[in-house]
């Protein structure tokens, strides 16, 4: 028995035999069905297997002689749990016109389990009445993996909660999802084919690279964090983006023809700064730590000032002065006027060179600082005060004559002065400063202006006790 059951035949030869062509129909449709490329197989109108043929026997495992006569898939080719189920759905194409699809997980006779596509009809009786159903399967897996891949690329285009944007080989944006278009501050059809640079003013160079090594080399095998700055009608925001890539290749190809690369990306701004700012609170507070141990170590109180301006100075800005109150403001922070301030220098970093801050102003010689100096404010709110060239690109000889005209370092281009307070009293001002390419002093910088301004006014004070006495 090779893909159908015979019923009503016999080996006797007699004179009469009118089965023979009904036994060569039968084995005419039998070679048949075992030459469909498709899995087919067919049921009575009780359920029971009735054709079996030699594609549903390589999919499945199950040979004729084991699938024909049984009732149903049940306890074999299905599931116990499963298969009241798909007996249901599979007869129920005797009661419906047309072909019913279905998908299914069938098992295999090595206890696999194979997903299948059915296209099942029914069978009609010489009387016209359904007499059975016949069942043609195929493996899915293909389709299944395809189906998939469809809904995931609409998926990540249109519901992903990170940016996908499809880079072609001219590393221009051929597809972006409504993510990635929010992320970039445009609309998804209006970044389509315009260069990267068009949309940021910063970190494209970085971009770009990390772009082109994925199109030659292939993709990273970490994720890469890219700071980036965006153009926007409010001016450049600066955003940091943890991006993963992929190359993209031709499957039709013999040989892989690049497509471009995936590029998806993650705004991880806040947490990249959170961490900066913890780090960066870690390295002050041990530089005051270590500030304290070092001028512990110096017998000269005003050399311990000029310590701790050494420490606070490492990686917080580029020159430093210190300058002491002479005069009646020393005692009293509620002057009548500005004239009544005068400032001495007694500390300063080397202009123009590296080097550590070195005493000065042993002449008493008042700074020439003009009315409205920051240092003057500094003395007269008893608070810091912060100042600035500019917050966006300044030109430098703009930036040249601002530092000037406040007896600063040519290349000043923000400031800030911080109170030296010690027992009630206003000792003098202590100012930082910072050059070209530094960001403006925010409001943490003040902060930890004046834990050191703190910190250097005790050693000032003790140093005038040590003068007085």
């Amino acid at each position: 028995m090779s893909a159908s059951r015979r019923s009503g035949t016999t080996d006797e030869l007699g004179p009469d035999e009118p089965e023979q062509p009904e036994r060569d129909g039968a084995d005419l449709l039998a070679a048949l069905l075992d030459g469909m490329d498709a899995a087919l197989c067919a049921f009575d109108a009780a359920g029971v297997v009735t054709h079996w043929n030699r594609e549903a026997e390589r999919i499945l495992g199950w040979s004729a002689a084991e699938a024909v006569g049984r009732q149903g898939f049940a306890g074999w080719a299905v599931r116990s749990a499963d298969a009241g189920e798909v007996e249901d759905r599979l007869l129920s194409a005797m009661r419906a016109p047309g072909r019913q699809v279905n998908e299914f997980a069938l098992l295999t006779k090595d206890g696999g389990r194979v997903l299948v596509r059915t296209q099942s009809a029914a069978v009609r009786g010489p009387d016209g009445r359904p007499a059975g159903v016949y069942c043609a399967f195929s493996e899915v897996h293909a389709q299944i993996d395809l189906e998939r891949s469809i809904a995931l690329s609409e998926a990540l285009l249109e519901d992903a909660s990170w940016g996908v944007v499809l880079v072609d080989a001219d590393l221009r944006p051929a597809v972006v999802n409504a993510h990635a278009a929010r992320a970039l501050g445009a609309g998804r059809t209006s970044v389509l084919g315009r260069p990267l640079g068009d949309l940021l003013a910063q970190g494209v160079e970085e971009l770009e690279n990390a772009l082109t090594h994925v199109l030659a080399e292939g993709a990273p095998p970490a994720p890469a964090e890219v700071w980036v700055s965006l153009r926007t009608p409010e001016g450049e925001r600066r955003r940091c983006w943890r991006s993963g890539f992929v190359r993209l290749a031709s499957p039709l190809a013999e040989e892989p023809v690049p497509l471009g690369v995936g590029w998806l990306f993650q705004d991880v701004t806040e947490s990249k700064q959170g961490e900066q700012e913890a780090a960066l609170l870690r390295f002050r507070a041990n530089q005051l730590h270590r500030a304290a141990r070092a001028a512990a170590e110096c017998e000269d109180p005003a050399e311990a000032a000029i310590v701790h301006l050494d420490f606070a100075l490492a990686g917080f800005a580029d020159h430093a002065l210190i300058d002491r109150v002479v005069g009646g403001a020393a005692s009293d922070t509620d002057t009548d006027a500005a004239e009544q301030v005068r400032l001495v220098r007694v500390a300063a970093t080397p202009s123009g060179a590296p080097g550590p801050s070195v005493p000065s102003g042993t002449s008493g010689m008042p700074v020439r600082y003009g009315e409205g100096h920051p240092a003057v404010q500094c003395v007269e709110r008893a608070g810091s005060v912060r100042a600035s060239a500019g917050v966006r690109a300044v030109p430098a000889e703009q930036v040249r004559r601002w530092a000037t005209a406040r007896q600063w370092p040519e290349d000043t281009v923000h400031g800030l002065c911080a109170v030296l307070r010690s027992r009630g009293r206003t000792l003098g001002v202590v100012t930082f400063l910072r050059g070209a390419g530094r960001s403006a002093f925010e409001r943490p910088d003040a902060m930890y202006a004046e834990d050191v301004a703190v910190r250097i006014a005790t050693a000032l004070d003790l140093a005038g006790a040590v003068e007085r006495s």
